[in-house]
């Protein structure tokens, strides 16, 4: 899961396996492959990041 912050403050933690599209307006916008968006603090590329990092912690694991 990765951590992001709402508008009004609040944590929301996202799959990021389920992140359908993200856009990049004055905020962040994740969309959800069930349509469900989430506007969110976070900018795109510190998303993005979030999400490579996750990306990468369950994958190193296997490599091994």
């Amino acid at each position: 899961m990765i951590e992001v912050t709402r508008l009004n403050g609040s944590i929301l933690y996202l799959n990021p396996d389920l992140i359908l599209s993200l856009e990049s307006t004055p905020d962040a916008v994740v969309t959800m492959t069930n349509g469900e968006k989430f506007v969110v603090k976070e900018g795109a590329q510190e998303i993005l990041a979030r999400f490579l990092a996750y990306k990468r912690s369950i994958q190193a694991p296997a490599v091994r």
